[in-house]
């Protein structure tokens, strides 16, 4: 599936309320020095529809989840915001972050549901596999029989593909992809309306990886639930989510529709993501990654986060810190609520934390060459590497004299 395609499926629910609501999540690593790890972050989540969170390593994607999910553990904690879920149909909300003790119990993986980042690592390896399924429903108080217990967990491993004589394997019996398999079954046990994917697909190969994708579809189909997909990858989500949020340094600094970032990514660090991944057509060119490294959150961070590493970064930047909001909309008074800080679940519009977007700093707008490939042209290229300048700084390139980065050449 292309992310055309993707992006021009209907969110079921239409102007349903989310199943999960973020809205301004702060959570903080308490040490010696604080560490905000996610700062301020608001979501919509609507039924059925795919979420995906990207970002480099660091920058809080899955101390998200596992906010969403009350996973965190000490010293982590969400010191700020709320998390509200509300089933599909229903009116009455929950405010998960007051869930405590046997109500907390019942909620996880009845309602929301997480497959971790690395199936090796959160599979028992003395445990069998059948021994594990079955596991989900004793912690549930769900009462079976031996009988009936064994036949749901052969129904769930069968359902993702896998044939039920492994339901006697240790997960080291498993090649990734299956073990893989095997964690989605597992978040699938009680139904949930709502499941959480920490990078899935790490580590397996391209073609397990598409598998895998393809079997999250499939049972997305089947039973209505909701993935918020989180990776590193912003290629892959582009094919599977109905909406993207771009994570930087804790802050979602761009959400839209999925097509829509493909097209006309609006932040400059989304377009530098975009920029970093060969194109399989096309002619010859040079590859360039994001210079720089994101910032230390245990320091306060001032003004707009991404400007040391962002080529447009103009006066206002180091000072500024600027909103989630929908370009073009005029800034809002000092205490006025700002409808513009999220995006409603099927919206068509793109709401981007970056100043050039602001009308008070820049009136024209954002520069001309903000959607433009920043990679130099290949006479640049010819003519710099005849003069003898490989790998000098970008800027003698025909890029920003502010970056240095290694360039890589791909032929399609």
């Amino acid at each position: 599936m292309t992310a055309t395609e993707a992006a021009r499926r209907r969110v079921p629910g239409g102007s349903a309320p989310p199943v999960l609501s973020l809205r301004d999540v702060v959570v903080e690593y308490a040490a010696e020095t604080t560490v905000r790890a996610v700062r301020g972050v608001s979501l919509d989540i609507a039924p059925g529809e795919v979420v995906g969170v990207a970002g480099e390593s660091g920058c809080g994607k899955s101390t998200l989840a596992y906010a969403m999910t009350r996973l965190l553990r000490p010293p982590g904690a969400v010191t700020e915001g709320s998390v509200t879920f509300t089933p599909a149909g229903s009116e009455e909300a929950v405010d998960v972050l007051a869930l405590d003790g046997q109500e907390l119990q019942a909620f996880r993986w009845a309602r929301i549901a997480m497959v971790f980042q690395s199936a090796m690592s959160a599979l028992n390896p003395v445990v069998t596999i059948e021994r594990q399924i079955s596991d989900v429903f004793a912690a549930h108080g769900v009462k079976l029989s031996r009988a009936a217990k064994h036949e749901r967990c052969a129904d769930l491993i069968e359902l993702v593909g896998i044939d039920r004589a492994r339901l006697s394997s240790f997960p080291h019996e498993l090649s990734g992809g299956m073990r893989q398999r095997v964690m989605i079954a597992m978040a699938l046990a009680l139904r949930p309306d709502v499941i959480i994917m920490d990078e899935p697909t790490t580590a397996l190969d391209v073609v397990v990886q598409r598998e895998i994708l393809a079997e999250i579809d499939r049972l997305r189909d089947m039973f209505g639930f909701a993935v918020v997909f989180i990776t590193h990858d912003l290629s892959l989500l582009l094919e599977i989510s109905d909406h993207i949020a771009i994570m930087y340094a804790g802050r979602v600094v761009e959400y839209g529709e999925a097509a829509e970032i493909l097209a006309r990514p609006k932040h400059p660090y989304t377009v530098g993501l975009i920029d970093s991944f060969p194109s399989l057509r096309g002619a010859r060119r040079v590859l360039r990654g994001i210079p720089g490294s994101p910032p230390d959150l245990s320091r306060p961070v001032h003004g707009c986060s991404f400007e040391p590493r962002c080529r447009h970064a103009f006066a206002p930047c180091p000072t500024v810190d600027p909103a989630l909001r929908v370009p073009g909309r005029a800034s809002r008074a000092p205490g006025d609520a700002d409808p513009d800080r999220t995006v409603s679940p099927g919206s068509a519009l793109t709401s981007v934390a970056c100043l050039l977007h602001e009308t008070r700093f820049r009136p024209g707008g954002p520069p001309a060459d903000l959607h433009t490939p920043s990679h130099p042209s290949r006479a640049e290229v010819d003519r710099a590497t005849a003069a003898g300048l490989t790998g000098a700084p970008t800027g003698s390139l025909g890029g920003s004299t502010r970056e240095t980065s290694t360039e890589t050449e791909v032929r399609a």
